[in-house]
């Protein structure tokens, strides 16, 4: 999966890591999202290198963040 495909609209934080995971090849196509968020919701290294990921990302322009409406949420920086 493309990161600017599966990220063009705002997503939430744990389903933009889980794009941030298949497209590494961490995740492949056949795992759901629901069948590895458990990783996401607890402390563990991985899943907090991904989010990790999300944080430099946005930091280098490459993703934007927003706090609302919800939960906090990443999308595509439409250049």
């Amino acid at each position: 999966m493309d990161l600017s495909e599966g990220l063009a609209g705002w997503t939430d934080w744990d389903g933009a890591a889980f794009v941030v995971g298949r497209s590494m090849g961490i995740f492949n196509e056949t795992e759901t999202f629901t069948q590895v968020k458990w990783m996401f919701w607890t402390n563990n290294p991985l899943g907090n290198a991904l989010h990790e990921v999300l944080v430099q990302v946005t930091a280098a322009g490459v993703l934007e963040r927003r706090d609302e409406p919800d939960d906090i949420q990443f999308r595509w920086l439409a250049r």
